[in-house]
């Protein structure tokens, strides 16, 4: 293994995924209800049903950035070992996460000055950032090393398509994702925001539709006008508590074009927390975000 690959928690990839592709998480930490603890490393080990429900009947998340410290413990024994370090990380349009991880790695860049460590800013979130690291794994198995594959990831992440709808806009207001005055309207005439992660990884409005199953029809027909090789990448679908209509998204992604492989997850907890209950989305490549 030419180098050692990480992501955070907010990446969203099962376990599984993890353990077959060498992939190693670090932790955001999280406060619930006043309570301090750690984002869980992937989606199947928390109760999603739970978290979602609470947020539903008003639980309180607080969410923070992982610090530089976190980042140099992580790190450190790997390039200790001799190995390079790559982290794939949470768009830096949403977090500070990945400055701290720069700092991190021009700091330990003077302790180990023969290794490498390459920050990539997915400018997503969620699998966006799982499924572009699931790309840098395959380039380390293809031999690439940390500054080549590195490169390659500039250009998937300027790629990297990441399309979604939520069912109350008020959880975006309330972690300031969006206008009061916009979720107020939105949630009054029934308004479903088609979102995306823009070419700066911010979050933005890109369609308005009413009623949640128009919306989950343009989930559909976006990936049918914006994917690109289909058959040859991973495409990714998340909710948050609605699998049924995940699953029902799931098939109409096949019928378009059936991907290589389709990877369906509870949205994690991080980000859940801005978007809430019912957030359905869809990652994917395709020309352009």
């Amino acid at each position: 293994m030419s180098f050692t690959l990480f992501v955070d928690s907010g990446s969203n990839l099962p376990a599984r995924k993890l353990r077959e592709y060498e992939i190693q998480v670090i932790s955001f930490p999280l406060e619930i209800d006043g309570v301090s603890t750690e984002s869980p490393k992937y989606p199947d080990g928390f109760d999603g049903h739970s978290y979602y429900t609470g947020l539903k009947s008003g639980m309180t998340v607080k969410t923070s950035l992982i610090n530089t410290d976190t980042f140099c413990g992580a790190f450190r024994p790997e390039l200790e070992a001799g190995r390079d370090v790559m982290y794939v990380g949470i768009s830096s349009g949403i977090t500070g996460t990945v400055q701290s991880a720069r700092i991190a790695a021009d700091l330990l860049k003077e302790e180990f000055p023969d290794r490498s460590v390459r920050i990539v800013d997915s400018k997503g979130a969620g699998l966006g950032t799982g499924i572009l690291a699931l790309r840098a794994a395959d380039y380390r198995a293809e031999g690439l090393d940390v500054n080549q594959t590195a490169a390659k990831l500039d250009y998937d992440v300027e790629n990297l398509c990441e399309y979604f709808t939520v069912d109350d806009l008020q959880f975006l207001r309330r972690t300031g994702r969006l206008s009061g005055a916009a979720a107020a309207i939105g949630t009054m005439l029934q308004i479903k925001p088609m979102l995306r992660g823009d070419e700066d990884g911010h979050i933005v409005v890109c369609g308005k539709i009413r009623g949640r199953k128009k919306a989950i029809d343009e989930l559909a027909a976006v990936y049918a006008k914006r994917v690109v090789g289909a058959a040859k990448q991973r495409v990714a679908i998340s909710h948050g508590d609605c699998l049924a209509e995940a699953q029902a998204l799931a098939r109409r992604i096949r019928e378009i074009a059936s991907p290589r492989e389709l990877i369906l997850s509870m949205h994690e907890p991080l980000t859940g927390a801005h978007v809430g209950p019912g957030m359905l989305a869809v990652f994917f490549f395709g020309i352009g975000r």
